[in-house]
């Protein structure tokens, strides 16, 4: 198999077998990410595609799901991702969906037609790193669109009946932004249908240009009590049915909900962490973390 540079799925693609599609992000600007720092992006070529779809197929020929790795294979070409997707199938005859990281930036160029047939290829489950849906936040972060982007792109992926994920990330916007963005966040967010909602919470590592900013005052980090109530208010506006995974390694507590049903005890398990837990404690996990993967 070609693996070259960073290779990451998420948790919840375990299951899904691996095949490098491009290496390194298209983007690499956001400002509290050093995953990729370094590398170029590159597009995995044809050949090397076709070489390790045949490998793939020799050990797991029943393989009915695979992730697409590399930041945002979804960048590529309307053109390159059907081929890509058709020659699936001629090594991997059981196969029925395909997955991948995608931006928001990636959906733009694409019509909803295209991703109508993309669909039908077996392209069903991407997931988006949205971290916000509040302009402010996003800017902060340099994540290169807009709250409106993000409702306008993904209404292109419901249309099309393609399935995706986003992600939304506690302390992102600093100390005392966090209720803001996480009341504009969820209003984002329930305007379009996403089958699920990772949390992370920020972790500033030296590498990365918010760390910097940090250093220069530029950034204040929110408290680790600020985060927790951050995403009391984010679950509290949501307005979908969703499921909800704040259960990373960067959480210093973990909770796990399908909203509406488990919002209120939920809300109820945070509040009883911030009323026993003290901030020093919380502070002290957070400095510990080396890595996030």
């Amino acid at each position: 198999m070609h693996y070259t540079g960073t290779v990451w799925r998420p948790p919840y693609e375990a299951g899904s077998f691996i095949i490098q599609a491009a290496s390194g992000c298209t983007y690499n600007k956001c400002r509290f990410c050093s995953l990729y720092k370094g590398e170029c992006y590159r597009m995995s070529p044809l050949s090397e595609w076709e070489e390790d779809l045949q490998e793939l197929s020799l050990y797991y020929p029943n393989a009915r799901r695979i992730f697409w790795t590399g930041a945002n294979p979804f960048a590529m070409s309307y053109e390159h991702l059907k081929t890509r997707a058709l020659s699936v199938y001629d090594y991997l005859k059981e196969c029925q969906t395909m997955a991948m990281f995608a931006s928001i930036r990636d959906i733009k160029p694409k019509k909803v037609k295209q991703l109508r047939t993309l669909r039908s290829l077996g392209i069903n489950g991407l997931s988006i790193g949205t971290e916000s849906g509040d302009d402010y936040t996003l800017r902060l972060a340099d994540k290169g669109y807009t709250a409106r982007d993000i409702i306008d792109q993904c209404r292109k992926l419901d249309e099309a009946g393609i399935e995706y994920y986003f992600v939304y990330m506690t302390g992102l916007a600093g100390k005392g932004n966090g209720y803001q963005n996480a009341v504009n966040s969820a209003k984002v967010f329930s305007k379009v249908n996403p089958r699920f909602i990772s949390v992370d919470s920020l972790t500033l590592f030296e590498d990365t240009e918010l760390f910097e900013m940090a250093e220069r005052g530029e950034f204040v980090p929110a408290g680790e009590k600020e985060r927790i109530e951050e995403l009391q208010v984010f679950i509290q506006n949501l307005r979908l049915k969703v499921h909800l995974f704040a259960d990373s390694i960067s959480n210093f507590y973990p909770v796990t909900a399908y909203l509406p049903r488990d919002k209120d005890l939920v809300i109820g398990e945070l509040q009883n962490i911030m009323d026993t837990v003290s901030e020093e404690e919380m502070l002290a996990y957070r400095r510990n973390l080396k890595a996030l993967g």
